[in-house]
């Protein structure tokens, strides 16, 4: 009888043994541990440039009218064809407008591509040429791109192009047909002077767009801080000028930067600040600013279901700045520039912060958290002190996936900016017109930055009902950065996904604000 209950005894302890050595041992692996994927994007086409056509290459024609331009590549009868095929069609070569041909003399297609602008400002040779390349995403051939003539314009056609053939697909495994991969060469007289054009500046944004890309549309359980970090290091390793400094969460506890400790306190990925120094001209440095939440579920104040799968991409001011930095670094472009990228993942587990805490920032000042779903101005609140008492910039811009508000009050077609003053928000504008990335000014009203005062601490983030959301959210911002220090904000939560293909920007993350950030640091430095 003793016997049996010690053998009772010894296969309970085997039992239990077993039982907890599993979920102790999968306790110590942050997320699966499993990759998704292992494999790159699938391989776009490649591009080139020359003085003459391939003679096997389907042929792709940009049109500033209805009128074909000289195309030493088309034999008359050829010409002939497409021109009776252009009025057939009433084709009047209007920007976004194709026509695709076949069967014309021995090529194995000839497209036409509308480039003609409304507002008669010139052709968009962007938008054409990356118009044209997404409807021949699936066709199988080399193609040459002719219409533009001078040097500008054919680089100005590859970024276009290069932008507009952009595709996420590393996660897809049962697809029947892969994208193109066949080369496309700009065909024009000033082909050496484009490909120098294309080496030097326009092939160093097109991939920085695309990296910032890639950064958007990665899933949380691959971009986190820290993954962030390595990935963008690795991005900037062996580029010239290039200083890198990482905080991690006990560097910053150490300069008391609570707010963006507190958003990242509820989950088990640590969070991180990145600032990248890049250093090509003289002076002072422009500092640009990125709200970088890896993954938003809202913390205590828990978002709905429905599109929070979107919020991995609400580090999307975070990978626009550090693009932005790439592109000019590789580009080697005579500015100084410091960009911040501020770091955390916004989750609701038992270490979250609640609504009612009070932080403790950079500088000293407080904030009252009255929704943990208003996190972004947090963690920029730490990054905008630190990069300006720290990095001493002549400038700074902030970029954020800030609020839905934005979105509703214009739309998906422009970014809102906010600015104190007139000089600084008209040097934006420019800015975006000149790169392509619209912008709408938004008030910054006194009334409003006195409703984001706190009954308990110095700010509160959210709870404001005398202020619209976004013009609140940028009064929060700019409390942080000191009324000397020129300042804009831009709230991008409306422009940073696309539901829908763009020429530019296919449907999906969109890369918003590389292209402008790039454009505004070559327009404007210290002085």
């Amino acid at each position: 009888m003793p016997k049996l209950k010690t053998s009772h005894f010894a296969l309970f302890c085997a039992f239990s043994a077993l039982t907890f050595a599993v979920p102790v041992s999968a306790q110590s692996v942050v997320g699966s541990g499993v990759p998704a994927s292992t494999v790159p994007n699938s391989a776009e086409r490649p591009i080139a440039f020359a003085e003459q056509a391939p003679d096997n290459a389907g042929l792709v024609i940009l049109m500033e009218s209805a009128e074909l331009p000289n195309i030493p590549a088309l034999s008359a009868a050829e010409r002939g064809a497409v021109e009776a095929a252009i009025a057939s069609a009433e084709f009047k070569g209007e920007t976004g407008s194709n026509l695709k041909l076949r069967g014309i003399g021995g090529r194995p297609l000839i497209m036409l591509a509308g480039a003609a602008k409304s507002d008669d400002e010139g052709p968009d040779w962007k938008s054409a040429a990356g118009s044209a390349v997404q409807k021949l995403m699936d066709d199988d051939a080399e193609l040459a791109l002719v219409g533009p003539t001078d040097a500008n314009a054919m680089a100005d056609a590859a970024l276009g192009l290069d932008l507009g053939q952009y595709r996420f697909d590393r996660y897809q495994t049962d697809v029947e047909t892969v994208p193109a991969k066949q080369r496309v060469t700009f065909v024009g007289t000033a082909a050496s002077a484009a490909q120098a054009l294309w080496d030097s500046r326009h092939k160093h944004l097109a991939d920085s767009v695309k990296l910032t890309r890639d950064l958007q549309s990665e899933p949380a359980s691959a971009l986190y801080p820290q993954s962030f970090v390595d990935r963008v290091s690795a991005e900037f390793k062996g580029v010239p000028n290039i200083r890198i400094e990482i905080l991690d969460e006990a560097a910053m506890r150490k300069m008391n930067m609570g707010a963006i400790v507190g958003v990242g306190q509820g989950s088990p990925r640590g969070s991180r600040m990145m600032v990248v120094t890049y250093t090509g001209g003289s002076g002072a440095a422009l500092a640009l600013a990125g709200k970088g939440i890896t993954f938003d579920t809202g913390g205590i104040s828990i978002k709905p279901n429905k599109g929070m799968w979107a919020m991995k991409a609400d580090m999307s001011g975070a990978a626009a700045v550090m693009g932005a930095t790439l592109s000019l670094a590789k580009s080697r472009a005579p500015v100084n520039v410091v960009a911040v990228a501020a770091l955390a993942e916004n989750m609701p587990g038992a270490n979250a912060q609640r609504p009612g805490d009070v932080v403790r920032t950079y500088g000293g000042k407080t904030i009252e958290i009255l929704s943990t779903d208003a996190e972004g101005r947090l963690v920029l609140a730490d990054a905008v002190q630190y990069v300006a008492d720290r990095y001493k910039p002549f400038a700074l811009v902030d970029v954020a996936t800030l609020t839905g508000s934005v979105g509703r009050a214009v739309g998906n077609q422009y970014a809102g900016l906010f600015a104190r003053e007139d000089a600084i928000a008209d040097r934006m504008l420019k800015a975006a017109k000149d790169s392509g990335e619209r912008l709408w000014r938004l008030p910054l009203h006194p009334a409003y930055a006195k409703a984001i005062r706190s009954d308990i601490a110095d700010v509160k983030n959210s709870g404001v009902t005398d202020a619209p959301g976004a013009s609140a959210g940028a009064h929060f911002i700019g409390y942080f950065v000191d009324e000397s220090l020129p300042w804009a904000h831009l709230d991008i939560a409306g422009v940073d996904w696309n539901n829908s293909t763009k020429p530019l920007t296919p449907k999906g993350a969109s890369g918003f604000g590389v292209r402008l950030l790039d454009q505004l640091a070559r327009d404007w430095t210290a002085k």
